[in-house]
């Protein structure tokens, strides 16, 4: 009627890869939001380091999910980070596609 509780011991932990592929989408949140943000006080000014921080929030972006999509093939492993990274990396890519194309086509 009343079971004990137990201990479940286990030697999984989290996949490295996909812990980084969580902090390479920290990384490019943050590069892309400091160049929104910076290009905004600017008003709207044209400036190549706002360019070259949103080309390096793409390259973080697509480390991210490289890493997330390799650290999948681990055996034996937690999936948590794997998942969030490849998540929220395809999901901060639409966000800079949305933006882009709101840039370059809505006045």
């Amino acid at each position: 009627m009343f079971r004990k509780k137990g201990y479940i011991f286990t030697t999984k932990h989290h996949s490295k890869r996909g812990i980084m592929s969580t902090v390479f989408w920290v990384l490019s949140i943050i590069t892309l939001g400091s160049s929104i943000y910076l290009s905004y006080l600017n008003k709207g000014e044209v400036n190549v380091r706002y360019a070259s921080a949103a080309v390096l929030a793409v390259i973080y972006m697509i480390t991210g999910i490289i890493l997330g999509a390799w650290s999948t093939i681990e055996r034996e492993k937690f999936k948590m980070f794997t998942v969030l990274g490849i998540v929220t990396n395809v999901v901060a890519f639409g966000m800079l596609s949305i933006i882009l194309y709101a840039g370059a086509y809505l006045d």
